[in-house]
């Protein structure tokens, strides 16, 4: 395939390098001729100066060929500005805006353009490592009612069937980390001691989630 990339900043050019040794053709678009040197000698795709936006410095890079489209400049204005020319003058459909302010990222999202909110990415990224045992989201979809999640599972639910977690809890388990390992569960799955739980489930109940999954399973009819 081939890749248009607009910005030469640390982001493209690792993007574009690691697009390249994935046996794809890359062109790289920046205003700065000089930013053109983080690709280093090795980099064979194309190197285009001018404006990512404008029309006829995306035919130069190949827009007309691409099969993606990606902005990643330091400009939130000016990547939503080149996403939209690129999925609506050009017709790319696989296309992905950088923007930094995630309220913005939100609207943009609705408007149907990807994006990827630099700023709230790295922050979540941060929480999730500070905050093991919170249900800090992965994911939100573009309206924000559904998420997925970490959620700390008690000790108590170990040995039991993921099929009784989600009754129990409303959730829908979308995958388990076992022993650093990505597993798709089936309802029989049982969990074991370690297992960390990604779930998908209602934002709204986040808190009610996290109390069933501390708790621990409900007890049985006769015990």
């Amino acid at each position: 395939m081939h890749i248009v990339i607009m910005g030469c900043g640390r982001v493209g050019s690792a993007l574009a390098q690691t697009l390249e040794q994935q046996g794809h053709t890359v062109a790289v678009v920046d205003q700065d001729p000089t930013a053109f040197r983080r690709l280093g000698s090795g980099f064979g795709g194309r190197r285009v100066t001018g404006v990512g936006f404008d029309q006829d410095t995306l035919r130069e890079a190949g827009i007309e060929e691409a099969g993606a489209f990606a902005a990643v400049s330091s400009g939130d204005n000016s990547n939503i500005i080149a996403a939209r020319v690129a999925r609506e003058m050009f017709g790319i459909e696989n296309v992905a805006a950088r923007i930094y302010d995630p309220r913005r990222a939100e609207v943009y999202q609705r408007l149907g353009i990807p994006t990827v909110a630099t700023v709230r990415w790295t922050a979540d990224q941060m929480l999730r490592r500070l905050l093991p045992s919170g249900a800090e989201p992965l994911w939100r979809d573009p309206t924000g009612g559904v998420q997925l999640a970490e959620v700390h599972a008690s000790s108590a639910w170990v040995g039991h069937k993921i099929s009784r977690l989600q009754e129990e809890t409303g959730v829908r388990v979308a995958f388990l980390t076992r022993l650093g390992e990505a597993i798709l569960p089936s309802s029989q799955t049982v969990l074991q001691e370690g297992d960390l739980v990604h779930v998908m489930m209602r934002t709204d109940e986040v808190d009610k989630v996290e109390a069933a999954f501390a708790k621990g399973p409900e007890e049985e009819a006769g015990h």
